[in-house]
């Protein structure tokens, strides 16, 4: 089962939303774009601080809607939200060691989308670390090895998590060694997610159950955006500018994280404005033209919030 409910209003209003991007974006098929779209009526049940236990909070309703939101695509960066949970999960239960250097690449992976920072998390995660080309036995125990995050949301038993793939380290030139060996001839080992996936991991974080309230918490201080010009650091790395954070108005508060490559652009994103009900949207979008769009992303999330304003009572 679906962690949200459809509701005909929303369908209605989400059909319509994308009309609009697909006129004023010809070039943006239908098939390269994914969406989910999570709306928190009253009583809000997320960003309490982790006031509702874990078991109750799965049984509260939320409507959502959702399109292309089970299709499995490459994640670029967004997969990082990930990796932060489970390396959450892994300190929790003292699999690992904390440290300040961990935590310094943990920051980084979130707040300036550091590769080289994730590097150094999955390799914590996994108990792997990159490196030259291994022979049959020795790589086959290696992949073991790097699948545990694989292993760890698979025992989750969430519907939205079947056919993901959570195993690779992203990468700038790309992998080289064993991480190409492990990422296969055709690439068909790489990490792929769908919108519905993020959405209900994102919904965990902001809703306080994600490993812990506290470690919720923590979680939501490195997600949180800075929607003021002056604070945004240059370029994509920001997180806003050319995502769905810049599509919002001063006021609103951000949390979020983006991914980009030379073919997709995308950004998983919970918002609250002052004058609607908070909500949460995660937006894929594929193809070399459309990642270098830096408009789409923007004028959905603006064509959202219009849509909130409206759909808020």
């Amino acid at each position: 089962m679906l962690f949200f409910q459809k509701d005909p209003t929303l369908e209605q209003q989400g059909h319509n939303l994308l009309e609009a991007v697909w006129a004023k974006f010809p070039g943006l098929a239908r098939n390269q774009i994914a969406l989910t779209w999570i709306v928190y009526d009253d009583p809000v049940i997320v960003n309490t601080g982790g006031a509702i236990s874990a078991a109750e909070f799965w049984q509260y309703p939320v409507r959502g809607f959702s399109y292309r939101g089970v299709e499995r695509i490459y994640p670029a960066s967004v997969v990082k939200l990930f990796y932060l949970v489970a390396i959450h999960e892994w300190l929790e239960t003292e699999m690992v060691q904390g440290s300040p250097e961990l935590d310094r690449a943990i920051a980084d992976m979130i707040r300036d989308s550091s590769n080289d920072a994730t590097s150094l998390v999955l390799d914590v995660l996994s108990g792997t670390t990159s490196g030259p080309e291994l022979p049959p036995q020795l790589f086959q125990t290696w992949a073991h090895q790097r699948n545990i995050v694989n292993r760890y949301y698979q025992a989750l038993g969430w519907q939205e998590l079947q056919g993901v793939n959570l195993n690779q380290k992203p990468w700038g030139d790309g992998p080289y060694g064993r991480e190409r060996q492990f990422l296969g001839e055709a690439l068909e080992n790489r990490n792929m997610l769908t919108t519905d996936a993020i959405a209900r991991l994102l919904h965990g974080i902001i809703g306080g159950v994600a490993v812990s309230r506290d470690r919720s918490k923590t979680m939501m201080q490195l997600l949180r955006r800075s929607l003021q010009p002056v604070e945004l650091p240059p370029g994509e790395e920001n997180q806003v500018m050319g995502f769905l954070g810049e599509g919002l108005p001063s006021q609103a508060k951000l949390w979020s994280k983006a991914g980009w490559t030379s073919r997709v652009r995308h950004d998983a994103a919970y918002i609250e404005v002052p004058y609607a009900q908070p909500y949460l949207l995660v937006v894929f979008t594929e193809g070399r033209l459309n990642s270098q769009n830096r408009e789409i992303l923007p004028t959905l999330s603006h064509l959202v919030l219009q849509k909130m304003a409206d759909l808020t009572p």
